[in-house]
């Protein structure tokens, strides 16, 4: 397998940049169609010189052996930059060096380690594996351990669902870059100011590194509910006003949701935020859409 020297690229050295840029993340495909409308997607956003990708790891492991698959090929067979996820849940400490070995020998340089959601149901009591790992930020010295890793986390603007303490919430973000993280994605939020809040709480407990929203174009009904039900950040009632007028009309709901998802963007870019983390759900038009109204697309 040949190795592009974008595979060996860190995230922190591709967002290191003079203008604000934009990734993507994808999950692995379950069966041929979906590998053929995620290469589709791939090779659409291509061209636009994303920062970096990244390919999610299912609940428990499940897709274990297809983000190994697919983050390879991503390197190997593109100029992207790619970045795996890796969860602790339902794995032994021994099957997490296996992983992480597995991306080594891939070419892989970026790892985004989280903890994970517990097995079919993500908001349900998590479980740590009896030879295994409880919290991210001990994943994160694993990771830094095993190689030469760029390695990010998650960031949460509304707290974890699951927590119901800020200050502890923000505490295990805080181990988690002091155990060596070098950047944070956060997950989505459909408002900018709990983002920028916690950017200013980081701030001010000295930790420096980069923070990138992670955004949900708003595009179908479902979109605009699903996603901060499992987020746990909130729905603006203005939004909610704003877009359920058209719940009927999916042509509509998507040129609102869109107009809303870039007056989102514009406001974090506007107060100085390095990238934006698009999820795609494995497919382009959106995403190209809002590159190209928010002007990210690198200059050829």
């Amino acid at each position: 397998m040949v190795r592009t020297p974008a595979a060996r690229t860190t995230v922190v050295e591709r967002i290191d940049v003079d203008r604000p840029v934009f990734s993507v993340e994808f999950f692995p495909p379950k069966d041929e169609a979906g590998e053929t409308q995620l290469w589709q997607a791939i090779r659409r956003l291509e061209p636009l010189d994303p920062a970096f990708v990244s390919v999610t790891y299912g609940a428990g492991g499940s897709s274990r052996d297809r983000t190994v698959r697919t983050t390879a090929r991503i390197a190997s067979d593109t100029t992207l930059v790619p970045m795996a996820h890796l969860t602790a849940v339902s794995h032994s400490r021994a099957e997490l060096r296996h992983v992480i070995g597995s991306y080594a020998a891939a070419g892989i340089r970026n790892v985004l380690a989280v903890r994970g959601d517990p097995p079919g149901d993500p908001l349900g009591e998590w479980v740590a594996h009896p030879d295994g790992l409880t919290y991210a930020d001990e994943l994160v010295t694993m990771v830094r351990s095993l190689g030469d890793f760029c390695v990010g986390v998650a960031a949460f603007p509304y707290g974890h669902p699951r927590s119901t303490d800020p200050d502890e919430d923000l505490a295990r973000l805080v181990a988690k870059i002091r155990k060596g993280a070098d950047f944070a994605i956060t997950q989505l939020f459909l408002e900018p100011e709990g983002f920028l809040r916690l950017r200013d709480r980081l701030d001010a407990a000295g930790c420096l590194v980069p923070l990138l929203p992670g955004i949900m174009p708003l595009t179908t009904v479902r979109t605009l509910h699903r996603g901060p039900e499992l987020s746990g950040a909130p729905l603006p009632p203005d939004l909610v006003a704003r877009l359920e007028r058209h719940a009927d009309d999916p042509a509509a709901f998507r040129a609102a949701g869109m107009d809303a998802t870039t007056d989102l963007c514009e406001k974090l870019l506007a107060e100085g935020v390095r990238g934006l983390h698009f999820y795609t759900l494995n497919r382009s038009p959106a995403t190209i859409e809002l590159v190209g109204r928010l002007g990210l697309a690198a200059a050829r």
